[in-house]
């Protein structure tokens, strides 16, 4: 009898310990499952760092009088921020497609909605932003370096076509700034109010 009560027992013990196994793998997969993939979350953050130093530059370098020895560096450098932010952007378009997103954590219709069109619109900005400076560095005589790298100039030398396209980009570059604040502020919503874990989906 001794003998069957300590089998009952190390069986009990060693399904208990199976279980509790399991069950913490459950949890490592469910905590894998609602977090974007690595590649997705370094590419957010790089494309952050970048728009924002690539807006932050723009609206400085715009008052800046002209005949300053640094501002056709700051120019060329914005360019080729900008160009980069294009290339990051395509690829991580081509990851998302890849790895998919994680599941939204419960929230009502109206903040869905209003995440999937904020969402969009950033990824619209992202791509026309840097395609309108580029389209209009193209119709002025100086054309786009890429880090020092000249790049096809598409155009010819066109005030009335480049001032069309800078207009474009000036409000697409005021738009950005907007809903960059709006996404920020939509984050900070969810992790101090609503405290529903929505920011590890994308933590480093």
């Amino acid at each position: 009898m001794l003998r069957n009560e300590n089998h009952f027992h190390e069986r009990d013990a060693m399904m208990s310990t199976a279980r509790t196994s399991a069950t913490s793998r459950d949890g490592s997969l469910n905590a894998a499952s609602e977090r974007f993939a690595r590649p997705m979350i370094a590419l957010h953050w790089l494309i952050a760092i970048a728009i924002i130093a690539m807006l932050c530059i723009g609206f400085y370098m715009v008052g800046l009088p002209r005949g300053l020895p640094f501002k056709s560096d700051l120019i060329n450098f914005h360019k080729s921020l900008g160009i980069t932010v294009f290339l990051l952007v395509l690829i991580r378009i081509l990851v998302r497609l890849a790895y998919g997103r994680p599941p939204l954590p419960p929230m009502r219709a109206w903040q869905r909605a209003a995440a999937s069109i904020t969402q969009a619109l950033l990824y619209v900005g992202m791509v026309a932003m840097p395609l309108t400076g580029y389209l209009g560095s193209s119709f002025n005589k100086y054309g786009t370096k890429l880090w020092g790298l000249a790049l096809p100039q598409w155009g010819w030398d066109d005030k009335h076509l480049r001032q069309i396209f800078f207009g474009i980009h000036e409000a697409l570059a005021w738009i950005m700034a907007a809903l960059v604040i709006l996404h920020f502020l939509g984050a900070m919503k969810h992790q101090l109010i609503d405290r529903d874990g929505l920011l590890r989906r994308m933590s480093p």
